[in-house]
């Protein structure tokens, strides 16, 4: 099992987002497509709104029902709506929510979390997998929740995906990062990438999108300038993953991304971060604290803090192809190979 818990100081949150990768660290360094669950007799709705439909904000959102199910919540139906990387109808999501009386409303991601805090009224709103809640206005502190808002953070150490990145291919000097520039979490782990890249010593070349459509060109514009791509939790670059890896395949450049769940259909050299169907469970369980009566200003921000809730996957398809020798101990470690199109869990 894992757990979930709150810290005091915002200068806590990248030291907790690095502790809590020490015991897999330590080894290795040694609006639109809504489905709307019809709502039974006397049930409380659910509403869950996610930016937009990729393997880990799926995982979330199937974890939150699975976990809420275990739980006993025999009573809740669920209203998922899906806003397709456009803001405006993440804010229509929200009227919707609140014009149909959700018991309480879960924004997966940041954009939709903060449409849900700043078009809802009455109504408890859980943020999941939302990088820096702070910076995205959705509560001021980490000790404490507002008053109708709390939830989990996905702040991941950016310093040490990039050290394994470079680990694998230790002649990697230029770091290509695609973002979006109007995602809050993006926006942010784009400027940890950069902190952490200079520190490594190495070259930080950033390239932004608006929309997912511009990832490709977004990759392209760069790869020639470039040793090595490095994907954050950025979901509108995630949504558009094929895109950037067909790129850096045809210039023969390793991807290093943050998110596992988006590795394992192949192209991704190493993926090391959370498993997001674990914090969809994380999140169903702050769920029913809030439908069990607990006030959302009494919860801090929650973070995954056990090593169990994150996993390595390596391609090694994509290592031969690179020339890159995968050392044993990072085998040892991995949660996933992919090995002649295959994928071995671990």
């Amino acid at each position: 099992m894992f757990t979930a818990t709150s810290h005091c100081t915002s200068r806590s949150k990248v030291a907790l987002a690095t502790a809590m990768f020490l015991t897999l660290a330590t080894v290795i360094f040694a609006g639109g497509g809504a489905q709307t669950t019809t709502q039974a007799s006397g049930s409380r709705v659910i509403g869950i709104s996610k930016i937009v439909a990729h393997p880990a904000l799926d995982a979330v959102e199937q974890g939150i029902q699975d976990e809420l199910t275990e739980l006993g919540f025999t009573d809740l139906t669920y209203d998922l709506q899906n806003a397709n990387g456009e803001a405006s109808t993440a804010a229509s999501i929200a009227s919707k929510f609140q014009a149909d009386r959700v018991a309480l409303a879960i924004g997966i991601a940041t954009p939709t979390a903060q449409a849900l805090v700043n078009n809802l009224r009455g109504i408890p709103v859980i943020y999941s997998a939302v990088t820096d809640p702070i910076g995205a206005g959705l509560v001021e502190s980490e000790d404490r929740g507002g008053e109708f808002v709390t939830g989990i953070s996905d702040l991941t150490p950016v310093k040490e995906q990039l050290e394994l990145l470079v680990r694998l291919q230790p002649s990697i000097r230029r770091i290509g990062h695609v973002y979006s520039s109007g995602e809050a979490n993006a926006v942010a782990l784009a400027d940890l990438a950069k902190a952490a890249a200079e520190e490594l010593g190495l070259e930080f070349i950033g390239s932004t999108v608006a929309n997912s459509a511009e990832v490709r060109t977004a990759a392209q514009s760069i790869v020639n300038r470039v040793d090595a791509y490095y994907v954050s939790t950025d979901n509108t670059v995630v949504s558009a993953m094929n895109a950037l890896l067909e790129v850096a395949a045809n210039g023969g450049k390793p991807v290093m991304s943050a998110d596992p769940s988006s590795a394992e259909d192949g192209g991704v050299l190493a993926a090391w971060g959370f498993d997001y169907y674990k914090m969809g469970r994380a999140t169903g369980r702050l769920v029913s604290r809030i439908l069990n009566g607990e006030a959302p200003a009494s919860i801090g921000v929650q973070y995954l803090t056990d090593p169990n809730d994150v996993n390595l996957v390596l391609n090694l398809d994509v290592a031969k192809e690179l020339g890159i020798s995968v050392p044993q101990d990072l085998l040892d470690s991995a949660s996933v190979l992919i090995r002649n199109g295959q994928l071995v869990q671990q």
